[in-house]
């Protein structure tokens, strides 16, 4: 069927190569990396850093205090106050309320959540190392699916759906990366807020408490990429033979 189509052989020798190299690679994946990498993050699942019970020791402190008010009389004997209320009747009240103008922060830059950037620095390496490894790993039993035959593909099905799973756990690591940029632009969000508006008590609590979910998401993802590598290796051990060989010799004698 080749001689169909005429391929440079030296680019063929390439390409074999390629082959053969991704084969190498993603069989030590799944036998060697992916077993190390779960007993790794099981292990770091226990490490006090992700273990905090009292979530107040992560929280950070917002250096932006409260300042002190200041009386402006009215000026037009009530006027301005009646236009005020007569905005506020009319909807237009939102746009009266202008906040404090900010031009630079008292304290110099306002500091992320140290706590929180620590652990996010040694989560995202390992959301990166999964996303990796499973293009690999995918682009092996993709390589192995034969070409398309009418009946005897049970192994092809059982391949194909490899190929779903390592796909669909690339698409929820990508997804835990996109939770981290989430969280600090909503927290940014909020800070500019509090530096807007640093008499509103409620804008520092939303900051805590974003803080917290991200902490608790964090220990979450951990557990989740533990168990990804737990479930691609049981996977794709249990049905090795028919990835390798998704077609059998017997059964190809009877066509």
């Amino acid at each position: 069927m080749s001689s169909l189509l005429k391929v440079d052989s030296e680019i063929k020798t390439k390409v074999d190569a390629f082959r053969e190299r991704i084969t190498s690679e993603a069989e030590d994946l799944v036998a060697n990396f992916f077993p190390k990498k779960l007993l790794e993050l099981d292990a770091f699942l226990k490490d006090p850093a992700i273990n905090i019970t009292e979530l107040k020791d992560i929280h950070s402190e917002i250096n932006l205090t409260v300042p002190d008010p200041i009386l402006v009389p009215h000026l037009h004997d009530g006027l301005e106050t009646n236009a005020k209320k007569r905005k506020l009747e009319d909807g237009g009240g939102e746009d009266m309320v202008g906040g404090t103008k900010v031009f630079v922060m008292p304290g110099g830059m306002m500091k992320s959540n140290a706590n929180l950037v620590d652990l996010i620095e040694k989560v995202k390496p390992e959301i990166r190392t999964l996303i990796e490894k499973c293009n690999t790993v995918k682009m092996w039993v993709q390589l192995l699916i034969p070409r398309i035959e009418d009946g005897n593909n049970f192994g092809v099905s059982i391949q194909e759906e490899t190929v779903a799973e390592l796909r669909t756990v690339e698409g929820e690591a990508a997804s835990y990366l996109d939770q981290i940029s989430r969280y600090y632009i909503t927290r940014a969000k909020l800070v500019s807020k509090i530096a807007k508006y640093p008499h509103v008590e409620d804008y520092r609590r939303t900051v805590t408490e974003i803080d917290e979910k991200e902490y608790i998401s964090l220990k979450i993802i951990v557990s989740e990429l533990r168990n990804q590598y737990v479930t691609l290796h049981d996977m794709i051990l249990k049905n090795i033979e028919k990835i390798k060989r998704p077609r059998s010799s017997n059964a190809e004698a009877l066509y």
